[in-house]
């Protein structure tokens, strides 16, 4: 007898693609797919059931089939058809609250993997140069999907101490890219012109729509070595990009932003429907966030196909070209770089000559005393 898989929150495209592999998958039954919305393409021959994981009927579902393997990929930062952020909080949180408490109640669960993000590090200036799982977040995230994310991997770590016979894996995931991407880092770049922070030029990483799946495969069965696949894992592409590189690579113009109005520009776009530009989406672009992927490899024994710099050229492949050549940007934004530069070292300039703002009679004095005492 093969496993017997429930994947949440199918009703997404990357939801439907991670059904469509395990169910490809020679040690695996039957999938039963779970969604409260019908999705717009066939699951391959899973099982679908219209419920919701806000309720407690979810419970019946895990009964009726005997599920054994759990894969919780209804964590998300972006609604769905058009919902309220207000429905995503309560899907992400209300939602796995109720999961959780249906597999500790369920007698045949052995395995639970969990979709999370590296967001729940957060983004700050005084963050280490890489994460590691281990590594404390220098400030928790205050609000949006991020913080939604802390609070998920809460539950599961209080579900894991509840039910130490239950092989639970937490796989954090950098920056979700793809032809079915609906991250809003991916509606960020979507944007025919790109706001920015004024004199930030953020490291970011991504991961490929087909590792997401591959991996969370991986996470589903027991390591080749026969070992648990349980614990807490970054999932990213090699390599990094800086939000410079990036604009490059898609055509897109930049437009810098000072610090003190990006709250406000934010503001503007999510009143827009434009995108989810939350305070720490803003955070993310203005520090960015790097994460070591050691875990992954050694423990998992997964290694990505795609980089962080492969990743994000299928997604400027997809998305086709910006506004502008890509050699236009980059003259752009070396001009725009030199130019803030330029702007930076103006007040030591002053300073040296003398010319700032407190260079008056009271600073001469010295001057000519100096050159008194010299002749």
């Amino acid at each position: 007898m093969g496993k017997i898989v429930l994947v949440t929150g199918v009703a997404r495209r990357l939801g439907g693609r991670f059904v469509a592999r395990v169910q490809s998958d020679p040690q695996v039954e039957r999938v039963i797919a779970v969604d409260a919305v019908e999705p717009e393409y066939p699951l391959e021959g899973a099982d679908f059931v219209k419920a919701d994981i806000r309720q407690s009927a979810i419970a019946r579902v895990l009964a009726e089939h005997s599920v054994d393997t759990v894969v919780h990929m209804d964590v998300s930062g972006t609604a769905l058809g058009g919902g309220s952020r207000a429905s995503v909080k309560e899907t992400n949180v209300i939602g796995t609250m109720q999961l959780l408490g249906a597999c500790q109640k369920s007698p045949t669960v052995r395995r639970l993997v969990v979709k999370s993000s590296t967001n729940v590090y957060g983004s700050a200036p005084r963050d280490p140069a890489v994460y590691r799982e281990t590594t404390p977040p220098k400030s928790l995230p205050r609000g949006g999907f991020a913080k939604d994310a802390v609070e998920v991997e809460g539950y599961v770590r209080g579900f894991a101490r509840r039910r130490p016979d239950v092989a639970v894996c937490v796989l954090r995931f950098a920056n979700i890219l793809g032809p079915s991407g609906d991250t809003p880092l991916a509606e960020y770049f979507s944007l025919p012109v790109l706001p920015t922070v004024f004199g930030y030029d953020p490291r970011l990483q991504f991961v490929h729509e087909d590792d997401v799946v591959e991996v969370l495969r991986i996470g589903s069965h027991e390591a080749p070595s026969g070992t648990l696949n349980s614990g807490t894992f970054n999932i990213a592409g090699d390599g990094v990009l800086t939000l410079s590189q990036c604009s490059r690579r898609l055509g897109r113009p930049t437009v810098p932003v000072v610090l003190p109005a990006v709250t406000w520009a934010g503001s503007a776009l999510r009143t827009l429907g434009v995108t989810d530009f939350s305070p720490e989406q803003v955070r993310l672009l203005t520090h960015g966030r790097v994460v070591e992927t050691r875990e992954m490899r050694d423990v998992l024994g997964f290694k990505p196909a795609y980089t962080t710099a492969e990743t994000f050229e299928e997604f400027v492949r997809d998305r086709g070209p910006g506004l502008l050549p890509p050699r236009t940007v980059a003259g752009l934004v070396d001009r725009a770089d030199r130019a803030a530069t330029a702007l930076a070292a103006l007040p030591l300039l002053s300073r040296r000559r003398g010319d700032g703002p407190g260079d008056g009679a009271g600073s001469e004095g010295p001057r000519r005393a100096a050159s008194g005492n010299g002749e």
